[in-house]
């Protein structure tokens, strides 16, 4: 019986081949498997002695050859099949354990186009691809992980069962298929291409979920096989808590892109049901976490928090207050972890150091949306910079008010449309949004209370009547940002200037659907 062993990730290479040399295997190979198998004193034969063809073209090709990939498709069991391959001295191969050439390790180190191009794997993925073919008479394992297994089933039965080597033909099939959407994906960068002709989109499961956004839905949680340079939900660390469900995750990402608003200061953002109910910054995290709960005190219960400072234990004892579902920074000292610790369900998640870097916020990106048989993809929103605003009324804001209208205009692309964000300069004060009027949002925003004599009010988009102005004014608000573009920009101003108010136009639209 031959075994085919040709492997990039070589954890657990050598135990799973002396396993199968016990179960009377011969072990054919290339390369540095062969190297690591010869170092290891476990008998193997090189694939070339095997073929009789010397490997060629600085290596390029090794397997791409009759003996192997008729070993590889040939069904033994099929008179026909078997009566060519002992024609032509081909053996059958029973096991093959392949996985390719690190093609995204090479390019996340920054490697020159021509060592990026090297490293995509020709034989290994015609390999894999065959063997999968032939499931009913070969097993393929693409992943260390499912050595042992493997060597389960064949110690006590003497063979791979149907099921293991059908799940692992899966297996192998998108292994191949995730390899190829990297390469794709990496020479659209290359010749920057946001969107292709025909996208393929790859991910790794990281776990099913216990149900997805209800109980009665199905759920499972995928990353992307490339870890982004920027801080993520997919890719924190998960420290303590209950298993994240799919709202966690949901929440956790809304969080997440709304506290990287605001690298300068220490920000806590508390998110509920996707929407922000406080956010906060101050010169301490403690401060500002607990100026950020006293915005919706009600909301914040069982709501999620971001955070773009380490924990240490005076903020932990602050969150530890309040009962959270998650909480995700940069770190989690060990003073604010044993603050923590008697929270035993609160999720926390660390993000890791740049998270607190003044330059963690992310570059061009694009967001991708499902709709029904389709798919949409477009550039991550970015909030423009205020030196692009315009002064549209007859008062100019006074310096205070424009670090109001910068604060709230950062929070206002993070809120449903219609959005309405009242503010100060570090903290938000109210929010309405996820209303089909604007003025419906202005309400329920005042409508919540506290102090809004003057704050700064942002708007995601243009007011298309006077009426939400003449509301924010009522509700206390001196200063309004908005993108403008409304056919009635004019009655709007007007409006504005009757109510002494300040208004800036950025321009830009941050609908939020």
């Amino acid at each position: 019986m031959l075994a085919l062993l040709s492997v990039s990730d070589k954890r657990g290479l050598v135990p799973f081949a002396q396993g199968l040399v016990r179960q009377g295997f011969t072990l054919l190979s290339t390369g540095g498997t062969l190297a690591a198998l010869e170092a290891a004193h476990v008998p193997a034969k090189k694939v070339g002695a095997h073929t009789g063809f010397p490997e060629i073209l600085g290596g390029r090709v090794k397997t791409l050859h009759p003996k192997i990939h008729g070993g590889l498709l040939g069904r033994p069991s099929l008179p026909g099949d078997r009566a060519e391959m002992d024609a032509h001295g081909i053996a059958p191969i029973a096991i093959v354990a392949v996985n390719l050439y690190p093609f995204r390790e090479t390019v996340e180190k920054g490697a020159t186009r021509e060592e990026v191009i090297e490293q995509i794997d020709i034989g290994g993925p015609a390999m894999v691809r065959a063997s999968a073919k032939n499931a009913d008479h070969v097993t393929v394992v693409v992943d260390p992980n499912d050595y042992g297994g493997v060597l389960a089933e064949l110690e006590r039965d003497g063979q791979v069962s149907l099921g293991t080597r059908r799940a692992l033909q899966r297996k192998a099939f998108a292994h191949t298929a995730s390899y190829d959407a990297a390469i794709a994906a990496w020479l659209g960068e290359q010749e920057s291409v946001p969107f292709p002709e025909a996208l393929t989109l790859a991910g790794d499961k990281v776990q099913e979920l216990r149900y997805g956004e209800n109980p009665h839905q199905r759920g499972a949680f995928y990353r992307s096989p490339r870890r982004p340079p920027e801080p993520t939900v997919a890719w924190s660390d998960v420290l303590q808590g209950k298993e994240l469900s799919y709202n966690n995750l949901l929440d956790l990402d809304a969080a997440l892109g709304l506290v990287l608003e605001f690298p300068e200061r220490p920000t806590a953002v508390i998110i509920k049901h996707n929407t922000p109910c406080g956010v906060a910054s101050d010169d301490t995290l403690v401060s500002a976490y607990r100026r950020a709960r006293a915005i919706d005190e009600v909301s914040a219960f069982g709501g999620i928090v971001a955070l773009n400072r380490g924990v240490d234990e005076a903020t932990g004892a602050a969150l530890a207050e309040t009962f959270l579902e998650a909480v995700i920074a940069p770190s989690f000292e060990p003073g604010g972890r044993a603050a923590l610790a008697a929270r035993k369900n609160v999720r926390l998640l660390e993000a890791g150091p740049a998270l607190a870097s003044t330059a963690a916020r992310p570059g061009a990106q694009l967001d991708a949306r499902s709709i029904s048989g389709g798919l949409l993809l477009m550039d991550r929103d970015a909030v423009e910079p205020a030196t692009e605003w315009k002064v549209v009324t007859r008062r100019a804001p006074t310096p205070a008010e424009v670090e109001s209208l910068k604060f709230a205009w950062r929070v206002c692309k993070h809120v449903k449309s219609n959005a309405i964000v009242f503010s100060d300069s570090s903290r938000v004060l109210a929010v309405g949004g996820g209303q089909t009027s604007r003025v419906d949002s202005v309400r329920i925003a005042a409508g919540r209370g506290g102090e809004l004599k003057g704050s700064a009010v942002a708007s995601d988009a243009f007011f298309p009547f006077r009426d939400g102005v003449d509301a924010v004014a009522a509700a206390g608000a001196s200063c309004v940002v908005q993108p403008g573009g409304s056919v009635r920009d004019a009655e709007v101003i007007a409006a504005a200037d009757e109510l002494g108010l300040a208004m800036v136009f950025t321009g830009v639209r941050h609908f939020r659907h």
